[in-house]
């Protein structure tokens, strides 16, 4: 992994192909190549480091022929002979991918034992060996022939400098898009690389290979039979993917949530019955009335929001409610149900571990929700039904506007199946009502930036942070605390509270501030109680509660207070998420953290 651009056509493909790999930088990497056929010969550029490296080495040249690729070290250390694209020995093909050949080393050592020598550690450079080797002068032939040999996930783009107007593309278990223009074709492992060249794009699904020429795309399957697919619109806007007047990403996408909370809650409200309608949910509401269990499956950020989700679906819809780790639970051999609804949480739709789960519930006959970002991800093409976020392309690695997003959704999904069984009319509406202020809750928050950047900086010479919350604030604790860790590389622990007496409350000293997240009114006095504890060990207190009687008598513990609007307990995650975003941002921002791109991380994990 992490990003690839491919180009053919009439115009300068290499000037094409590196702007293609900067729209993919969000997504993390440590080197960037590119190979080119120009003359009948394959050129190769590669460096470690950015891609402005890169373009100083092939400043000047030009190709119409170009695959390129930006890497996230897997196999083999961060080194110039492991950058992409990777070669034959001839250097007469070169490929570029993500993901990862789970038998390279099998095959690795069997063209070894034929006199093949490597140049690489990557598990990538089997493909273009196999390519030749298979090799005799029918390139597509000897592509297909090669991904009958390779297991494992991954997306491909080969070229050969005998086919001048030939690129080879191909998809298993890791994203993979073509974008159709005029007189010239493009390649990218995300979408969003190709917004302001085309709208028209084909999703290739696993298993599936295509032949992209200057007379248009072959697309063929898994039995080597073409097959017609169906050409889709990208939806968003051009103009989304920049950041504006914003310093980062992060924090225009932080400061975007109360437009996308509007978005994710736009035309789904039924107000006069105090219930949700979804266009995109194929389920119907007799449906929905015989689940009888919900299970959960996501990571990251993604499991936060579901284990959120579990308290919503119980205490409103009395169902009950299990939520996984996807890398966890692919493997085991989970008992499913016929009256279970699987819900999968992925922002891309394009999580390795969450999309290896979803195949596995769906061969035990689960029913599977989506809730997701991007339109005509693996996710939304897999899953039997899909809800959107309508969150906009999210460009910074840590997620934000997604996350709240995601809570929204999810509650009202909770409403909606709440209301066909329990919930009255009137306690609908009254839920509705408190739904519809929470654009304007989070745009109070917002406003108050400053008061949190002036907390955040007297705070960021802390190395260590504990994040408390009950109830609701429990799983909001493990998020604000995951925003600290990938932002500003701070260690920072989200723990409920009242299991800090249970081991972490030895930790507490003056060294080891504690974020109290004091906005659930039904747990507010115990949490109380945990905080006193801290202080009586010289613990500092940076505090989250809302604002009125709730919030009686924390002045006099808390060091800092930063208020938020009053909300509904199951709506406080929203808000409270939001105060723990800007504090991250600008604690990383103080300490010089790289925001947008921390290290290490990319957006979208499409390998295990």
């Amino acid at each position: 992994m992490c990003g690839i651009f491919g180009y053919l056509g009439q115009r300068n493909g290499v000037k094409i192909a590196l702007e293609g790999l900067k729209k993919l930088e969000y997504r993390g990497y440590d080197s960037a190549g590119l190979a080119a056929v120009k003359e009948g010969k394959l050129e190769i550029f590669k460096e470690v480091g950015k891609i402005p490296i890169l373009e100083k080495v092939v400043d000047g040249f030009s190709a119409p022929l170009v695959i390129a690729h930006t890497r996230w070290a897997t196999h083999g250390k961060l080194t110039r002979e492991n950058a992409h694209p990777q070669t034959d020995e001839k250097k007469t093909c070169a490929v570029v991918h993500n993901g990862i050949i789970e038998n390279y080393q099998a095959l690795r050592e069997g063209l070894q034992r034929e006199g093949v020598k490597f140049s690489s550690d990557t598990d990538t450079e089997v493909i273009p060996h196999l390519i030749s080797k298979t090799y005799e002068g029918d390139f597509l032939r000897a592509v297909q022939q090669t991904l009958l040999l390779v297991q494992g996930s991954f997306a491909i783009v080969a070229i050969h400098q005998n086919h001048p107007n030939q690129m080879i593309v191909a998809a298993n278990s890791s994203p993979l898009v073509i974008g159709l223009g005029a007189q010239e074709t493009f390649v990218s492992s995300d979408a969003n690389a190709l917004i302001h060249h085309t709208r028209e794009v084909i999703y290739l699904s696993d298993g599936e290979i295509a032949l992209i020429t200057p007379d248009g795309v072959e697309i063929f399957d898994e039995a080597m039979t073409q097959i017609t697919k169906k050409t889709e619109q990208l939806l968003h806007a051009v103009e989304e993917m920049s950041k504006g007047s914003f310093d980062h990403y992060t924090l225009k996408e932080i400061f975007e949530q109360p437009q996308t909370i509007r978005n994710a809650m736009l035309s789904r409200f039924l107000d006069d019955y105090g219930t949700i309608t979804f266009d995109d949910l194929k389920l119907s509401t007799a449906e929905l009335g015989d689940v009888k269990r919900i299970l959960i499956i996501a990571c990251g950020t993604s499991w936060h929001a579901g284990l959120v989700a579990a308290y919503f679906l119980e205490d409103l819809a009395r169902i009950p409610c299990q939520v996984e780790i996807s890398s966890e639970f692919r493997y085991k051999n989970p008992i499913i149900q016929e009256d279970t609804l699987v819900i999968a949480i992925s922002q891309s739709g394009e999580t390795a571990d969450t999309m290896a789960a979803v195949r596995e519930v769906k061969a035990k006959g689960a029913y599977v929700l989506g809730i997701c970002n991007v339109h005509g991800s693996t996710l939304t093409r897999e899953a039997n039904s899909c809800i959107f976020l309508r969150a906009g392309p999210e460009v910074g690695v840590c997620s934000t506007k997604a996350f709240t997003s995601q809570l929204v959704v999810l509650t009202l999904f909770s409403l909606h199946i709440a209301r066909s069984k329990y919930m009255s009319k009137t306690e609908g509406q009254r839920f509705l009502q408190a739904l519809q202020k929470l654009p304007d809750q989070v745009q109070i928050v917002l406003e108050r930036a400053p008061l949190i950047e002036e907390i955040a900086k007297k705070y960021s010479k802390y190395n260590d942070f504990f994040f408390l919350g009950r109830r609701y604030m429990f799983p909001t604790s493990l998020e604000g605390a995951l925003k600290l860790k990938e932002i500003a590389y701070v260690n920072a622990n989200g723990y409920a509270a009242g299991e800090m007496k249970h081991g972490p409350i030895a930790l507490i000293n003056e060294e080891c501030p504690t974020v109290a997240l004091c906005a659930d009114k039904v747990t507010y006095d115990k949490l109380l109680s945990n905080l006193m504890e801290v202080k009586s060990r010289h613990g500092k207190v940076i505090a989250i509660a809302q604002e009125g009687a709730h919030a009686k008598g924390l002045e006099k513990i808390a060091d800092e207070l930063i208020m938020i609007p009053e909300t509904l307990d199951e709506l406080a995650p929203i808000v409270v998420t939001v105060a723990c975003q800007l504090f991250a941002y600008y604690v990383a921002k103080t300490r010089g953290a790289e925001i947008d791109k921390p290290r290490n991380l990319a957006k979208s994990v499409t390998v295990e």
